[in-house]
């Protein structure tokens, strides 16, 4: 039971750090200092899908799962809507390079958002025109 549940932690964390990853820019607009956690995170996200790596959750989790007696994702909340969202069946190499460059993307956007802000801002205040 403590694997399962541990696994299942696992699993929420992933999800949470995909998001934050994909959509983190966001905090970033309004709290400038997530960018020190935003900006790694999204940059290892990338370079997960560019190279085709597994994130290091993913064994942990299974890993976890195996031990817990388990053999798959079957029953449960957990299993049946938030495991497809993390390991989508049919996943290729070109999808994992899409996945990628739709992380850069959205960052990059956010990042010339506040980046704009932070122009506008000094040239407001005085600063270099």
């Amino acid at each position: 039971m403590l694997y399962r549940v541990t696994a299942d932690l696992v699993l929420v964390l992933h999800l949470l750090f995909i998001l934050f990853a994909v959509l983190g820019g966001l905090l970033v607009l309004k709290w400038r200092w997530v960018a020190w956690l935003h900006f790694p995170a999204a940059l290892w996200a990338a370079m997960i899908e560019f190279a085709g790596w597994y994130c290091p959750l993913t064994p942990l989790e299974n890993s976890l799962r195996a031990a817990g007696g388990q053999q798959g994702y079957s029953g449960g909340f957990i299993e049946h809507y938030l495991v497809p969202l993390i390991y989508p069946a049919g996943l290729t190499r070109e999808l994992q390079i899409g996945l990628g460059m739709a992380v850069v993307l959205i960052n990059l956007a956010v990042y010339g958002i506040l980046l704009r802000r932070i122009g506008t801002a000094r040239r407001g205040a005085g600063g270099p025109r």
